[in-house]
C-alpha cells in the first residue's frame, strides 16, 4: 500500500520535484491548503526552494503556523526540505524581518569566506551515530545560508562548506535536510524511504 504524504505548498521553486521524489519513493504525496489538513496528516513534507521570508509569509498567509510548529515539538512524521528546514529556527539573517517557526532557538547566517555563495553541488553528509534516517553520502546542495551546530535535543549530520554546517536533523520522527534529498540519487531516495517505512502507521 502506497503511504501518504501531504505537502506544504510554500509558494516556492521545488514542489514539483519533492512530489516525483515522493512517488520514486513510494509514497502519494498531495498537498494541502490548511492548518487542519496539516494538523490531521500522517505525515507531511515543507520543502522549500528561495527565500526565508516568502516561504514563512505563504505559511502564515494559510495560517498554518500554529499546526506545523506544533507537530514537530511533537516529534510526528514531518520532513523538511532545504529552506523548509531552515523555517524550524527563529530568524535568518536573509530575512530579518520575519519570524520562523522557532522551533530551534538561533539564527541562521550567510556562508562567509572565500566560498561559492550559493552552494549548488555535491558534498559529503557526516551523520552522528545513532541516527534514524540519515546515513554517510553524497547529497545535493542549494543553499546560500546554514546553521553552524547541531542544537541541543536533536541529532545531526554536518558538512563543509567553508567551515562546518548542519546538513541535517533528527528528533522523534521529524527529519530535516539541509540538502535536497530528492535530487540526491539513490542515496536521497535511501533517505525518502527509511524515513516514509520508519513512519508507517505513525499518528
Amino acid at each position: 500500500m502506497s503511504l501518504e504524504v501531504a505537502i506544504v505548498p510554500t509558494g516556492t521553486a521545488n514542489l514539483a520535484s519533492v512530489v516525483a521524489g515522493m512517488r520514486r519513493a513510494g509514497a502519494t504525496p498531495t498537498t494541502v491548503s490548511d492548518a487542519d489538513q496539516v494538523a490531521r496528516a500522517e505525515r507531511v513534507v515543507v520543502p522549500g526552494v528561495g527565500a526565508f521570508g516568502a516561504a514563512m509569509a505563504t505559511i502564515d498567509r494559510m495560517g498554518m503556523r500554529t499546526a506545523l510548529r506544533e507537530r514537530v515539538i511533537e516529534g510526528r512524521p514531518t520532513l523538511a526540505v532545504c529552506v523548509g528546514m531552515q523555517l524550524l529556527c527563529s530568524t535568518s539573517e536573509e530575512s530579518p524581518a520575519h519570524t520562523g517557526l522557532g522551533v530551534i532557538a538561533g539564527r541562521l547566517t550567510r556562508f562567509a569566506g572565500d566560498v561559492r555563495v550559493p552552494q549548488l553541488g555535491w558534498n559529503q553528509v557526516e551523520p552522528e551515530l545513532g541516527m534514524r534516517f540519515l546515513t554517510d553520502g553524497w547529497a545535493y546542495f542549494a543553499n546560500s545560508y546554514r546553521m553552524d551546530h547541531i542544537p541541543e535535543g536533536w541529532t545531526g549530520a554536518m558538512s563543509d562548506h567553508g567551515g562546518a554546517f548542519v546538513a541535517g536533523l533528527e528528533r522523534g520522527d521529524v527529519l530535516a535536510c539541509q540538502f535536497h534529498p530528492e535530487l540526491s540519487g539513490h542515496w536521497g531516495e535511501a533517505v525518502l524511504s527509511a524515513w516514509l517505512s520508519a513512519t508507517e502507521g505513525a499518528r
